[in-house]
């Protein structure tokens, strides 16, 4: 199991990426959340088998989110996210 944390920066706020990011999640067994920050980066933390969280974040680079995505930076967590299946949060 895995845990991490990424920072997306670019146009990430405002063209619906969360959204996106909930629905190809769907598609792998996970769990997780996305979240806007006042500062215009999103955050993601997920958690699952290594090889399925690292799928889920290829399968957001290879997805139409690339082109909103000018910075990625990533780390691993300590703690898994606390969630529910994968969801948005308004915190």
């Amino acid at each position: 199991m895995i845990s991490l944390q990424v920072f997306f920066e670019g146009n990430v706020q405002g063209v619906g990426f969360r959204w996106s990011i909930k629905h190809l999640a769907k598609g792998f067994d996970l769990v997780g959340w996305v979240r806007n920050h006042p500062d215009g980066r999103v955050e993601l933390q997920a958690s699952g088998e290594e090889a399925e969280v690292r799928a889920f974040l290829e399968a957001i680079g290879a997805s139409e989110l690339r082109a909103h995505i000018r910075k990625q930076a990533q780390s691993v967590l300590s703690e898994p996210p606390r969630a529910h299946g994968f969801e948005i949060r308004h915190d």
